[in-house]
């Protein structure tokens, strides 16, 4: 039997396809995570639960509390029991939620479907990246993880727009009930396309040998995983902040309406992913002619931070037009670091039997920064009475996220194995990353 399943697993899967597939998932967590942003851009909404702004932010942030809680038990789950069932089973819980958020009446009933698509959504990164180990090389996992990516950053830029028109056409509970239940139509191809991979009972002891090896104390002492931490922090804390409350942004101290929010939404999160793919793309290309995969990758996420701390001249701008101008280069500017940022914390500097459990480890910062940009940008936002506070608030968490990447970031100290047989790191990281950055991007112009 076990003889028959192992054959079974040795059939070539479409592994891009499955990345394709795992992009289209991603997108639709986000659409279901983000469609609440929308919510709070309409009146009717906003007054039917008779909302404040820091209640706002309360309920903006509970997706996020429940998602980080199990980042890592659905790591550990990932890493001994594989990818398509818990994936899938995950998927339909959090749809049919999605579609109860558009059926209760009370805001604690809305909190508390908030938190079961949170939960149900943590198996995403976790069994994307356990796959994406298993099935890719370190000169490909860039281009992988820029498609990925995509899916992120596509569900926002699509669910804005969607839930706008659905919100003014129907209603906010059309919207709701609308993109949880159409959603599982994704679950057939991935039923399809996946080979089972439920272990048996001897892989099953295997695994977890496998990742005793590197158990989470060996995580927790590494810089590496902590310098990931921050990075994911404070990367996340701009991009929930944009899929939070930037269609509130821009209809209540930027004069746009609810259909024009969800277009400048959409411009904002479609840049973001195609600079993310290519930039992915391009790194990948510099690894393969044989550039070092930590330097080049740390190169890109520096300068993505940076990019995006041009949100301040939105925030300062005198009119509209280069108000809307900055609110998309800055977040445009970010997918720099997308790609390059997942591959380095979670997959590169990461021995491959952890890579379940780090990334369930990362996603706790990533769903932390959620819970506190939503729910610091509405403190900010009643503390001020506009969105500059918010947004100096951005500027901080993106240099802090720079340094981190260049001081924490490298080899020598990525997490100890402690039996042999696991793919560690291989030589130490090289001069700081800023001091070669330019070295590194010029002598391979030409190229371009």
């Amino acid at each position: 039997m076990e003889e028959a399943t192992r054959r079974k697993r040795a059939r070539p899967e479409n592994r891009w396809g499955i990345v394709v597939l795992l992009a289209l998932g991603l997108m639709i967590a986000w659409m279901d995570r983000s469609s609440m942003a929308s919510a709070f851009a309409d009146h009717r909404f906003v007054r039917e639960f008779a909302l404040t702004h820091v209640e706002r932010g309360w309920l903006g942030s509970a997706v996020f509390w429940s998602y980080g809680v199990l980042q890592i038990a659905m790591g550990w789950l990932v890493d001994r029991y594989g990818v398509k069932w818990p994936y899938a089973v995950c998927f339909f819980l959090w749809c049919l939620a999605a579609a109860a958020t558009g059926m209760v009446g009370t805001l604690s009933a809305l909190i508390v479907v908030r938190l079961l698509i949170g939960a149900a959504e943590a198996v995403v990164v976790p069994a994307t990246y356990r796959y994406l180990a298993n099935n890719f090389e370190e000169a490909r996992r860039g281009t992988a993880l820029g498609i990925y990516s995509i899916g992120g950053k596509m569900g926002p830029a699509l669910g804005a727009p969607i839930a706008a028109w659905l919100i003014v056409a129907f209603s906010w509970n059309a919207m709701f009930i609308a993109t949880g239940l159409v959603a599982l139509v994704w679950l057939l191809p991935w039923l399809l396309m996946l080979d089972n991979d439920l272990p048996s009972k001897s892989e099953l002891a295997a695994a977890k040998q496998r990742a005793a090896s590197v158990p989470l104390a060996n995580l927790l002492a590494s810089p590496v995983v902590w310098g990931g931490l921050i990075t994911n922090f404070c990367y996340s804390y701009f991009a929930f902040y944009c899929m939070t409350w930037m269609p509130a942004y821009l209809v209540e101290q930027r004069g746009l309406s609810l259909k024009q929010s969800g277009l400048f939404t959409f411009f904002s999160f479609a840049g973001i992913a195609i600079v993310a793919a290519l930039a992915g793309w391009v790194a990948d290309r510099l690894i393969a002619r044989g550039r070092d995969a930590v330097l080049v990758r740390k190169c890109f996420i520096v300068a993505g931070f940076i990019g995006g701390t041009t949100v301040l001249l939105g925030a300062y701008a005198p009119s509209p037009q280069m108000a809307l101008f900055w609110n998309v280069v800055s977040l445009s500017l970010l997918g720099l670091a997308t790609a390059n940022n997942l591959a380095l914390v979670k997959l590169t500097l990461i021995p491959k039997q952890a890579v379940g459990l780090n990334t369930g480890l990362q996603q706790v910062a990533t769903s932390l920064a959620g819970g506190v940009s939503a729910s610091l940008s509405g403190w900010l936002l009643h503390l001020g009475h506009s969105y500059t506070l918010p947004m100096l608030a951005i500027f901080v968490f993106l240099m802090l996220g720079a340094t981190s990447t260049v001081v924490l970031l490298q080899r020598k100290w990525a997490p100890r194995i402690n039996e042999s047989g696991g793919e560690a790191p291989q030589r130490e990281d090289p001069a700081p990353a800023v001091l070669r950055c330019a070295d590194t991007l010029r002598s391979d112009g030409q190229a371009h």
